[in-house]
């Protein structure tokens, strides 16, 4: 009791001598979620003292709410302490940890070297007082912002653009934190120059984002006009980000709801209103030729697969709808299509991808993170079981397990994502934190492959996930030098994926054959690849000759081996599933040509 009535003392300040001999009602507040009341004084103190005063004591009131099962008052303590520690970091401490996630992610690129020179304040003074009273008093954007925000986000420019878009219109703000929050997230960085593909010039298509005021105010009149297909009232940041995105300017935005005026049930055939030039394509010229990209450039001339995937995404952004630009590698070659969000708020992923070049597998980049998301990934999205109260219920769990582990208490980290896994399953961080957990508690190798297998089986729908928790479990075995065992494992998923994820086994295979690379001798290394082509490569397509073909041949010739390479690729050339004039024909045959000359 004690114990309970110091943290009263840290978060409600000095107690009468009445509240000290009979703190229940103090303990029943806090078994509640936050009262407006109790949040304004919250509020109030922080900006007498500094927020860096409050975050302890809110962090000890959370952890005694989830102590008592108190699931929903524990997530509105933890929210505000989450306010909290944000609101009072220095930008000394997270610019570099920011730095550090983002060469993790492999998402940086040069234009994000600006950002790199921390100011010296907190993060929290890039909002104003009222909008830090409106975030921790908001428990539905609360909700919204700490589901969505990733490592990779630069909270500085985050934050500023929350506080510019608020400080012009607070009621606008706060009828509109969805579209606000996606604008903050996307334009917090400069997008990377190969955005949305890399088939255009710097010249003829600046990527550039406008102003967010500028941004925020045209969409909200796209709406209030009537132009949009979707309310943004009913769609959350997670899906609006992908409405803002746009490299088009707001002007060819205009235009282009007038000339593809397409309902959103037919807006696929927003992908075919570009002619399609076989020229190029014939002529091998992948690079737009033009000086500009407009989007009357690409409807007067015409274009390939991804300027007609760019003229469709924006089309259908211009009406609101979130878009996602697609690209792959089938059996023949690489394509580019399009996938929009439908008025049942389902994705079709396949505007524009042809089903007999089997393009199995589409990549885009999310434009909160610019990680590449695969079109499976998607899923989730489509899924929409974040939402489900099930969920909501395994994110607090996984939530206070993060915030266990990461004070050092590894059982009881296990413990809270446990129960986070068991009321949601596809809740991946708190797969990711169960694991972490049995590690940082020394369990043995096994234990912590048993928890890995049950997260791939948890995933066993998901493709993409299944193999990254069966190549851990493959891992560890070979770290134990059970090599055999670990091989099956791979294998086993690898011969899964070989028809439905041709990509991922292509990407299993490369592993195996670049494995050998560093422990075995150089005709072992051609045995494996020649092995891991006849069982896995007959009748694959581009994605293996990207995957595996081309790095074996670029090794033997590292290695002085170019009569090697030359019959590796030879070989593969007659496994592989090899269409005359095909752009897979095209480039082994070029690959061949330049191998054969360094003989």
């Amino acid at each position: 009791m004690r114990h309970v009535l110091g943290i009263f003392v840290l978060l409600f300040g000095c107690v009468s001598r009445a509240a000290a001999q009979a703190p229940s009602s103090l303990e029943a507040e806090v078994l509640q979620p936050p009262t407006a009341t109790r949040l304004a004084a919250i509020h109030a103190a922080a900006n007498r003292d500094g927020w860096a005063t409050q975050v302890e004591s809110l962090r000890r009131t959370a952890l005694l709410a989830y102590s008592r099962d108190k699931l929903a008052a524990a997530e509105g303590w933890f929210h505000v302490y989450r306010w909290s520690a944000l609101f009072a970091e220095q930008e000394s401490s997270f610019v570099p940890r920011w730095v550090e996630a983002v060469n993790a992610a492999k998402v940086g690129h040069a234009d994000l070297n600006r950002l790199i020179n921390a100011r010296p304040q907190t993060l929290g003074a890039s909002l104003s007082r009222d909008l830090q009273g409106w975030l921790t008093s908001n428990a539905a954007f609360s909700h919204e912002f700490f589901a969505l925000i990733s490592p990779v986000d630069y909270l500085p420019a985050v934050f500023a653009i929350l506080d510019t878009l608020y400080r012009a219109d607070p009621a606008r703000f706060k009828a509109n934190a969805s579209l606000a929050l996606a604008i903050a997230v996307v334009f917090d960085v400069p997008p990377p120059p190969n955005w949305p593909h890399g088939q255009v010039s710097p010249a003829a298509l600046p990527r550039r984002f406008p102003a967010p005021l500028e941004a925020y105010g045209w969409w909200l009149k796209q709406e209030q006009l009537g132009r949009t297909f979707h309310k943004f009232s009913r769609l959350g940041a997670d899906d609006l980000k992908f409405v803002v995105d746009t490299a088009a300017p707001f002007a060819e935005l205009e235009w282009a709801e007038k000339i593809a005026d397409y309902p959103l049930g037919q807006l696929a055939k927003a992908y075919t209103m570009v002619c399609y030039r076989t020229d190029r394509v014939a002529n091998n010229v992948a690079i737009w030729p033009g000086k500009t990209y407009r989007m009357t450039d690409i409807l007067k001339d015409g274009g390939i697969c991804c300027d007609q995937a760019y003229f469709a995404t924006n089309v259908g952004k211009a009406r609101g709808v979130p878009t996602l630009f697609f690209y792959g590698a089938g059996n023949d070659g690489r394509h580019a299509w399009f996938g929009f969000l439908d008025g049942n708020q389902k994705w079709q992923l396949d505007a524009g991808r042809y089903a007999e070049q089997r393009f199995v597998t589409g990549y885009a980049r999310d434009p909160q993170t610019w990680r590449e998301i695969s079109d499976h990934e998607l899923q989730f999205l489509s899924e929409r079981f974040r939402e489900l109260p099930s969920f909501r219920q395994s994110r607090v769990h996984s939530d206070f397990a993060a915030d266990f582990l990461s004070a050092g208490d590894a059982v009881t980290a296990g413990i809270a994502s446990r129960k986070a896994v068991s009321f949601e399953r596809r809740n991946q961080p708190a797969w990711e934190t169960l694991i972490a957990a049995a590690q940082k508690a020394g369990r043995d190798a096994k234990t912590v492959e048993a928890i890995v297998r049950e997260a791939a089986l948890a995933f066993q729908s998901y493709p993409d996930l299944e193999a990254l928790y069966v190549t851990r479990v493959a891992e560890s075995l070979r770290a134990r030098g059970q090599v055999s065992e670990a091989d099956a494992e791979v294998g086993r998923v690898a011969k899964k994926n070989r028809g439905k994820r041709s990509d991922l086994s292509a990407q299993q295979a490369r592993d195996t054959v670049v494995r050998s690379f560093s422990s075995q001798t150089l005709p072992e290394q051609i045995r494996v690849y020649n092995t891991t082509l006849d069982t896995l490569g007959r009748g694959a397509g581009i994605a293996f000759f990207d995957e595996v073909v081309v790095i074996f041949a670029e090794h033997l010739v590292q290695l002085e081996q170019p009569a090697e390479a030359v019959r590796a690729v030879e070989r593969a050339r007659r496994t592989l599933k090899v269409e005359p004039n095909s752009q897979l024909d095209q480039e082994s045959a070029r690959l061949l040509t330049r191998l054969k000359a360094t003989k």
